[in-house]
């Protein structure tokens, strides 16, 4: 899609900044934290994000306003994919009833909706229309019931196929995904005993050959928040990667910083909490050797930052 500017710039809460302006990169650079990167910044597209949260309420649906409750119409956004924007007007027409926010995915083989709302129920005329939606929607679910479902949802890593669960955690677009995974694949460098801590679906575990911790894949369940592995744990692994939530790593970067791991692949969505658990893994005697930002989240303020700590 090619735009001169934006069209709901300063309108709707999504973009802090112009990401067609010259200046963009100039700008975000500046929300950067105060530490010293190995790397130039590596820097998404925009038109290219596969999912996006939208929001209904008293029968609107769009993006909410900036620092608002009030919604947007939106016809197209310029950040997200066609195959999104493509739904969108099918989506507005629906009867949307109460309030609550709407989960869009492009998928590997189509559409995956996913309604999160405060009314528990759809009525049977909002089914009947959700029944007529375009085809390429193969899954609409309202609080985890089934509206519509053609096919079971899928996602792709590399050459890993995985069943896609409703509201599940996958990165923004396919590009920096692949990005991150050829990172961290680098610094892993064959290492026969890894672990992949906070590891979602996946995306880094089949590609390093690691035992994944919540993860849809290889079936090792645990809350890394309540029971973080402990330094005895992890003294049998080589590599550790740990991909955590925007809330961080804190009990598990001090379980990191008493064992004797040689290195530490951490990829965070969230500067400040990365600072955080950085300090802590630095106390314990790890050396940060890599540091990367990318710009995942093309228009936001948010960074991801990719690194890697060694002992």
């Amino acid at each position: 899609m090619t735009i001169k500017k934006c069209p709901f710039l300063n309108l709707c809460g999504g973009c802090k900044y112009d990401f067609t302006d010259d200046e963009y990169r100039k700008n975000k650079l500046k929300e950067l934290p105060k530490i010293k990167f190995t790397d130039d910044a590596i820097w998404g597209k925009h038109g290219t994000r596969r999912r996006a949260d939208f929001a209904f309420t008293d029968g609107h649906f769009g993006f909410f306003k900036k620092q608002s409750k009030d919604i947007i119409d939106i016809e197209k956004c310029p950040n997200l994919c066609d195959e999104i924007n493509d739904i969108l007007p099918n989506l507005k027409r629906l009867n949307w009833t109460g309030t609550g926010s709407v989960l869009i995915t492009k998928c590997e083989n189509g559409i995956d909706i996913a309604v999160n709302s405060d009314v528990p129920y759809f009525n049977a005329e909002f089914k009947t229309n959700v029944e007529k939606l375009p085809p390429q929607i193969i899954r609409f679910v309202w609080n985890d019931k089934i509206v519509r479902k053609y096919t079971e949802p899928e996602i792709k890593f590399n050459d890993k196929i995985i069943k896609y669960p409703t509201n599940a955690f996958l990165q923004p677009t396919c590009e920096t995904e692949q990005i991150l995974r050829d990172l961290v694949i680098k610094y892993v460098n064959d290492a026969k005993h890894v672990a992949d801590l906070f590891c979602g679906l996946g995306n880094f575990t089949f590609a390093t050959n690691a035992t994944g911790f919540d993860i849809v894949g290889n079936g090792v369940k645990r809350d890394l928040f309540k029971r973080p592995l402990t330094s005895k744990n992890l003294d049998q692994y080589d590599v550790v990667i740990m991909d955590p939530p925007r809330s961080g790593a804190e009990k598990q970067s001090k379980e990191l910083a008493k064992s004797n791991v040689k290195r530490i692949v951490y990829v965070s969505c969230n500067p400040n909490t990365f600072v955080r658990d950085c300090n802590i893994l630095e106390h314990g005697g790890y050396k940060m050797t890599v540091t990367i930002p990318v710009d995942q989240f093309v228009g936001s303020a948010h960074w991801e930052i990719f690194s890697v700590f060694e002992k």
